[in-house]
């Protein structure tokens, strides 16, 4: 039994890894003005195709000694970077569910949540699309628990109360402050995720968001200068979402 789940989890995170290399590579189409990605990957610095043993996801990165094979300029180390958080991601929802259609449904969910992050990490945009995704496969989901009634009414309340709240208090901070305090892409990326988690993991998703949007903005000591808050939001949610449920039963049995 224990062969057979380490051999789950290494193809999870092998498909975690190919999940990240084409999702970051979907972003940076889009940045690009491609909605959706089109032909072959290439360099994208001298638009070299790329061969099958170049594609290798953290492999074919690091044995070309982070360089492109025809032009021989540096590739970003985001390209690996992408991918590991991808394989860390999938077998850590594996190991976490198992065998199960909780696993199948957290995968397509952290799918959507990785392009998001990656896409408004380069955009400032949190495009619909994925989030209509995630949005079908929590419903088509709903069918595999038990109390789906119940899981249905907890998610669609806490959505509509977390985004709700989430939106008042930013049109507030924006005639506070007189400027864009939080996009409407996040609202609604913060309603999405509330159906997955219900109504206390929100409340530790939100804490969780916050602590990890402060650690990208206190580095740079430039209040003027915004950052993405999608990317904090779809971690902060992944986390919540192996470990939430452990969390605040250990946080209420204190008490």
């Amino acid at each position: 039994m224990r062969y057979l789940t380490l051999y789950l989890t290494v193809i999870s995170a092998a498909l975690g890894a190919v999940m990240g290399s084409f999702l970051n590579c979907w972003a940076q189409r889009y940045e690009a003005g491609e909605k959706y990605p089109r032909g072959r990957s290439r360099c994208p610095e001298c638009g070299h195709t790329l061969s099958a043993l170049e594609l290798v996801p953290i492999f074919s990165w690091v044995f070309l000694r982070g360089r492109c094979r025809s032009c021989h300029k540096a590739i970003s180390a985001r390209y690996p970077i992408t991918e590991i958080l991808g394989a860390v991601i999938f077998a850590g929802i594996f190991l976490r569910f198992g065998v199960s259609p909780r696993t199948a449904e957290l995968m397509i969910l952290a799918g959507c949540l990785m392009l998001l992050s990656f896409i408004d990490f380069d955009t400032m945009i949190l495009p619909n699309g994925p989030m209509i995704v995630a949005l079908i496969s929590w419903a088509a989901f709903l069918a595999t628990y038990e109390s789906w009634k119940r899981r249905a009414l907890e998610g669609l309340i806490t959505a509509l109360a977390l985004g709700g709240t989430i939106l008042i208090i930013s049109l507030v901070m924006d005639k506070l402050l007189k400027k864009e305090s939080l996009g409407g892409g996040d609202v609604k990326l913060l309603a999405l995720v509330g159906l997955y988690l219900g109504p206390w993991n929100s409340l530790m998703m939100i804490i969780l968001a916050c602590l990890i949007g402060l650690m990208f903005a206190i580095p740079s000591r430039n209040p003027s200068r915004q950052f993405p808050f999608g990317p904090a939001i779809a971690l902060a949610t992944v986390i919540t979402a192996l470990v939430g449920d452990t969390v605040i039963g250990w946080y209420v049995g204190l008490w």
